[in-house]
C-alpha cells in the first residue's frame, strides 16, 4: 500500500451547466474548448482551480462569469459529487468538486479565460447510451467517448442525479424558467428518462407529479386556441 501523503492536491471546481434548447425542445449541457495544456483545443466541462481564500461554492460562480461571463445566484447551483480518483488527471494529483447549475435561459456565449469556444451540447439517447451534439459533433457518454479527464463520468453522474431525483425534486425543471407548461416538463423527462414525449401521458403526468408544482395561470398566445396552463415548482 501506497502510504505516502498528498500535502497539498490542486483542487478543481468542474461545473455541469444545464439549459433548455428553445428549439429542439431538449436539455443541454455547455463544454468548452480547452486553450491550454494539458488537452489543449479538447472539449471539456468547465472548471477553474479553488483559490486560497475563496470557497467552492464561491469559485463555482466565479466560474460561470470567469468562463461565460454570466453572473447567476448561488440558488442556481447544488454541489454534485467530489471525484478523487488518483489517476484522473495525469501528472498532478487533482480533486474535483463538481457542481450542477441550472440556467434558465441561454445566454450569448462569450468564451473567457482559459477557453478558445464555448457551445451547448444537446442532450440525447442513442441504442441505449446517452450522447451530447453540438452541429456535426456527436459525444458518447460512456468509456468509449472522447472528453477530457473523467468529464464523461462528471456528465454520467449528473444525469443519473437528474433522473433519480425526477419524481421527488425535479430541480431541473428550473432550466424552463419561472413558469413553465405541463408539456415543456415532459420534453425535460423524456430526455432524461431516454423516451418520448408522445409516451408519457399528459394527464397521467399531471396526476403522478401534481405534488410537484402549482398551477399559476395561462400561456399568452399569439393564435386563436385554448391557452396551455402554466406552473411553478412547488
Amino acid at each position: 500500500m501506497d502510504s505516502e501523503i498528498i500535502a497539498r492536491p490542486l483542487v478543481t471546481i468542474t461545473n455541469v451547466i444545464w439549459s433548455f434548447n428553445t428549439e429542439l425542445h431538449r436539455p443541454q449541457l455547455l463544454l468548452i474548448k480547452r486553450a491550454d495544456e494539458p488537452l489543449k483545443g479538447h472539449w471539456a466541462l468547465p472548471e477553474t482551480l479553488l483559490r486560497s481564500k475563496e470557497s467552492a461554492d464561491a469559485a463555482c460562480i466565479r466560474l460561470i462569469d470567469d468562463k461565460i461571463g454570466l453572473q447567476v445566484p448561488m440558488n442556481s447551483t447544488e454541489q454534485l459529487a467530489t471525484f478523487t480518483d488518483s489517476k484522473r488527471v495525469t501528472g498532478t494529483r487533482a480533486l474535483a468538486l463538481a457542481y450542477m447549475t441550472y440556467l434558465p435561459s441561454t445566454p450569448k456565449l462569450h468564451p473567457g479565460y482559459g477557453a478558445t469556444d464555448a457551445q451547448w451540447f444537446v442532450l440525447d439517447k442513442d441504442q441505449g447510451n446517452y450522447v451530447i451534439t453540438h452541429d456535426q459533433q456527436e459525444i458518447i457518454l460512456s468509456p468509449a467517448g472522447h472528453l477530457v479527464f473523467d468529464h464523461i463520468q462528471i456528465i454520467t453522474t449528473a444525469i443519473n442525479r437528474i433522473k433519480n431525483k425526477l419524481d421527488y425534486q425535479p430541480q431541473i425543471l428550473r432550466i424552463l424558467g419561472n413558469t413553465f407548461t405541463l408539456r415543456q416538463a415532459r420534453e425535460v423527462f423524456a430526455a432524461f428518462l431516454g423516451t418520448t414525449i408522445d409516451k408519457i401521458d399528459n394527464s397521467n403526468f399531471k396526476k403522478t407529479h401534481n405534488h410537484l408544482f402549482k398551477e399559476v395561470g395561462a400561456a399568452t398566445l399569439n393564435h386563436s386556441g385554448r391557452p396551455p396552463k402554466l406552473y411553478q415548482l412547488n
